[in-house]
């Protein structure tokens, strides 16, 4: 029963996915929706049963699918393991991708291509999922790479624009640098340990005999951290995240804001046996990820681009999620993964509502005045943006609140307060271009043009409904874990080696509180002074300057790779094109010439005298007799 469920929970994604590759044009626009949307609604639905089962037994559920890999004294099996970190990951991925889907049913419906659309969101699902419930770390990989190609089809989708299969290409390039520090981690932990599947890891890592591995250990965990870099946007692997806006909004909402991002959040807490072994590696785990938090805030504050403002804030917030990993708090870091996933993929979808009634214009310079005429939009995405900011009480002040709150009180990382008030200074910046995005599209007069103007309309139910649902649980995702209940605390207690420390409500933590309240207030008034107030509108491009320019061009980032790395490998390349291939093209024709001119002067000897070959025949012989007895003895 349970193996036939969990099959059914992994295929039915791909049967979608296959249905619309084969059938899905033939079938029609909306057939093609409605199935690849039940299809994940019914993994949704398996999701919710075996995460009441594990929240009730504690339990976790394995399967052995087959034997896979047997090497030496190293055995890989293909299965499945559920357990409470997998349940929790895949509520929202399918929860979340079935809002998603449901949302691009509409969305999309006059692309000519819908039925492909959902062929690739569909097997998006699929390897999220086998990445999600893996056994080992082989298996994960095999979903690590999928959502990779899903997420490189999905942002090229509309290949017509070269730009945007410039941004597909360099999404996957960027991602196979992370990927292979990852292999090269799992092969390093597969010789240290003779296995890589996660509960025998964690047995055997708990039994102590990792003695004299540690320097292996960290060069494991560190490429393991590599990988998550690339998966999940943090320095210097983020410059992707932003271009793969060029990709239809519902794909941004689902891979690049609430699930495959995260997979480097999982993955690093999947592991969290082997990263508490290796402090130093933490350390840069924490210090990148505050630094990648404070460096994305920072671009965003001047990004004029709707979708490319709320991909910079996911870059920032998941540098939070990497701060709260580096200082182990690991339970921290999926409570704002979750909270995070709400909020965000419902500004994702909000931003693709408006985008939707402009006609495709997603500059907040041409927008304004948006707020009465797109209501359940405004209200949607102002509450996930009160959410963002960290305003009480809604979902994101619980988890963002915990992240600083580790961070102000972490006593074993020296430089620990100073981590706290770098992420303290991205959440004001995050309060101030989040509202700086609200007030731009929403409020004051429409700056668009008139035809634009004569459309604007709210958008159909089947985009407002999941904005609602979402904007429900932005508001109150946070009582998963309350101070007090510390639901999630408990329930993820058997994944984690290192108990979670349950402090009651201090003078202490209630400052801290109102710390970040107060910087979150501090961020939503200077964006209304200066956008409502001062009545102020972002320059034209080409009249921004100073530092100003500097950071909208994001500090000349993607520059400084072109001239580091994308030049020289041209140059390189060049060079091998126009000279040394063509150099070693003349060698190897030269041997061709030579032979063909030796095998004509040769066969000018083959000229049927059989006086000749008989003089050929004992100049043979006589050779081999002078080598026999001569030559031998002299040698």
């Amino acid at each position: 029963m349970e193996k036939s469920l969990v099959l059914l929970l992994l295929l039915t994604p791909f049967v979608g996915f296959l249905f619309n590759v084969f059938f899905g044009k033939k079938a029609g626009k909306n057939i093609s929706g409605i199935l690849g949307t039940i299809s994940v609604i019914v993994s949704f639905a398996i999701s919710i049963y075996f995460f009441m089962q594990i929240n009730q037994t504690g339990k976790p559920i394995q399967i052995k699918l087959f034997d896979w890999i047997s090497v030496s004294n190293l055995k890989i099996d293909f299965g499945i393991l559920l357990d409470q970190l997998s349940l929790l990951w895949l509520l929202f991925v399918t929860g979340i991708g079935s809002l998603i889907h449901l949302y691009s049913i509409s969305y999309m419906h006059d692309d000519e291509n819908m039925h492909k659309f959902f062929a690739y969101l569909n097997l998006f699902i699929f390897f999220m999922i086998t990445l999600v419930v893996g056994s080992n770390l082989l298996v994960m990989f095999i979903g690590w790479e999928g959502v990779g190609l899903c997420s490189y089809l999905l942002i090229g989708f509309w290949y017509k624009n070269q730009d945007y299969n410039d941004a597909a290409k360099k999404a996957f390039i960027m991602n196979r640098i992370g990927d292979l520090g990852f292999l090269i981690g799992i092969f390093i932990i597969g010789s240290l340990f003779t296995t890589i599947d996660f509960v025998d890891l964690k047995e055997t890592v708990l039994g102590g005999t990792n003695n004299g591995k540690t320097l292996l250990l960290s060069i494991a965990t560190l490429c393991l951290f590599i990988g998550a870099t690339g998966k999940s946007a943090q320095l210097p692997l983020y410059t992707w995240l932003p271009d793969a806006m060029a990709g239809p909004t519902p794909v941004s909402a689902l891979i690049h804001a609430a699930t495959m991002v995260t997979a480097g959040i999982f993955m690093i807490t999947r592991m969290n046996f082997l990263f508490d072994l290796t402090p130093y590696i933490q350390e840069i785990i924490a210090v990148v990820g505050a630094t990648t938090a404070i460096v994305a805030a920072s671009i965003g504050l001047l990004q004029n681009d709707i979708k490319k403002v709320l991909a910079y804030s996911t870059v920032s917030q998941l540098g939070l999620m990497f701060l709260a990993l580096g200082l182990g708090a690991y339970n921290v870091a999926v409570f704002h993964v979750i909270t995070h996933a709400f909020f965000k993929a419902c500004l994702f979808l909000g931003s693709g509502s408006v985008i939707h009634a402009l006609h495709g214009e997603q500059d907040m310079r041409k927008m304004g005045g948006l707020r009465k005429i797109m209501p359940i939009t405004f209200a949607t995405m102002l509450i996930s943006t009160l959410a963002i900011s960290g305003v009480f009480p809604f979902a994101g002040f619980w988890s963002k609140d915990e992240i600083l709150m580790v961070a102000f009180q972490n006593h074993h990382v020296v430089y620990a307060k100073v981590l706290w008030i770098v992420a303290s200074i991205a959440s004001i910046m995050t309060a101030f271009y989040m509202f700086r995005l609200m007030y731009l599209t929403f409020f004051r007069d429409f700056r668009g043009t008139e035809e634009q103007k004569n459309h604007l309309h709210e958008s159909p139910s089947l985009i407002t409904v999941p904005l609602i649902i979402l904007a429900v649980l932005a508001t109150i995702g946070g009582i998963i874990n309350l101070p007090g209940s510390n639901w999630l605390n408990h329930f993820l207690e058997p994944i984690l080696v290192k108990k979670h420390e349950h402090h009651a409500l201090g003078s202490q933590e209630y400052m801290l509180m109102a710390i970040a309240l107060f910087g979150a207030v501090i961020g939503i008034v200077w964006a209304y002074f200066k956008y409502i107030k001062q009545t102020f509108v972002p320059k034209q491009d080409s009249e921004i300057n100073g530092f100003y320019k500097t950071i909208y061009n994001k500090y000349y980032v993607d520059e400084f790779y072109t001239f580091l790395i994308v030049k020289p490998l041209n140059s390189i390349s060049n060079f091998f094109r126009t000279t040394l291939e063509p150099a070693l093209g003349n060698v190897v024709y030269g041997l061709g010439v030579i032979t063909n001119e030796i095998g004509n002067k040769g066969k000018k000897l083959q000229s049927g005298s059989i006086g000749f070959y008989l003089f050929a025949f004992v100049l043979g012989v006589c050779a081999i007799i002078i080598y026999l007895f001569l030559a031998k003895n002299i040698i």
